[in-house]
């Protein structure tokens, strides 16, 4: 029998995890609702398989409390949360879910750039306390302004849409441009300098390596538009969170929001009472998220961009079939350890 424990999932998530699998005789589930970490693990010495989301961080000391482990299928497309290269020296196949939610985090980015542009913030406040004056509320349209994607992947690919859509233009910084869109978008592709400089609203769809880290620091911001809206749905270390704070504070920036931000883990409940061990560090990039969160230009989300009963469903059935796939001999959506 083949034991997979899931970990970090609700009532809702194990009763399609348990439909998909009720005619697998060969699987024998086991489900937890707390995340998998070194008080944890040991639930699951004998498991063959683990499915995690991303608030399982996946160490070497969490590894070693699991002896039988062969596969782990991360219930995200993203995968900073594991060990790659630990995982390799165990032999350990690591596989994600790369595309569940292409429209999804792209609908909700664009829902964070019309609250951004629109005031919606300090608008839905304000109506909250009895006050119906609009001072201070004027916002800017969307259509004739400058739309700049750092990122086109498939995410990218649907943000594209939308901006022409809304009547932007629609400009895109690359590793590999994508023909695709500028034909049938007119996407223009530049360096992500130029991009910066004249986007209107910048929103990031990179993954999180070592040479997206800090992608925008201090020295890019001071290339944006004084007015310039910056939104981030991609991963929280992509940009400088302190750099940030005080781009806001010396009004140098028109709005941002943030789905994913450095130290995230802090403030998000399910994280923050699990967690007794943050590092010095991430306190100190919480706090700085604290500071952006009060301001009336800025937006903070529990990384929620993914979160519809749609999307959610997609990568609970990905997953399935990457555990189903592997231990039929031919696994799939592998995640290899960046050179």
């Amino acid at each position: 029998m083949t034991k997979l424990a899931f970990f970090n999932v609700d009532e809702n998530e194990q009763f399609i995890l348990s439909k998909v699998f009720e005619r697998e005789k060969t699987f024998e589930l086991s489900f937890r609702q707390k995340p998998i970490d070194i008080h944890t693990a040991t639930i699951a010495k004998d498991a063959d398989g683990i499915g995690i989301f991303i608030q399982s961080h996946i160490t070497q000391k969490v590894l070693d409390l699991l002896p039988q482990l062969r596969i782990i299928a991360t219930m995200s497309t993203g995968f900073d949360h594991i060990d790659l290269e630990a995982c390799k020296s165990r032999n350990i196949t690591v596989c994600n879910v790369p595309a569940y939610g292409d429209n999804t985090v792209a609908e909700y980015t664009f829902g964070l750039i019309i609250a951004l542009a629109r005031k919606l913030k300090p608008t839905f406040e304000r109506v909250e306390r009895g006050l119906f004056s609009r001072a201070g509320l004027m916002g800017m349209d969307l259509k004739g302004k400058t739309l700049g994607l750092v990122g086109t992947g498939r995410i990218g690919f649907h943000m594209a849409r939308l901006g022409w859509a809304f009547g932007m233009k629609v400009i895109a910084c690359d590793v590999k441009p994508n023909v695709t869109l500028a034909e049938k978008f007119d996407v223009t592709f530049l360096s992500l300098e130029e991009l910066l400089q004249q986007a209107d609203v910048i929103s990031l769809h990179v993954p999180y390596l070592p040479s997206t880290h800090h992608l925008i620091d201090a020295k890019r911001l001071r290339l944006l538009k004084p007015t310039a809206l910056l939104i981030n749905t991609a991963r929280g270390k992509v940009i400088d969170t302190t750099a940030v704070a005080a781009a806001l504070r010396e009004g140098r920036l028109g709005g941002v929001a943030l789905d994913t931000f450095e130290g995230e883990e802090v403030w998000i409940e399910e994280e923050f009472l699990k967690r007794d061990d943050l590092a010095a560090i991430t306190l100190r990039e919480a706090m700085e998220s604290f500071s952006i969160m009060h301001s009336e230009q800025a937006i903070l989300t529990p990384h929620n961009a993914f979160n519809t009963r749609e999307a959610l469903e997609r990568i609970l059935i990905t997953s399935t079939e990457n555990f189903k796939a592997y231990f039929s001999g031919s696994p799939q959506n592998i995640v290899s350890v960046t050179p």
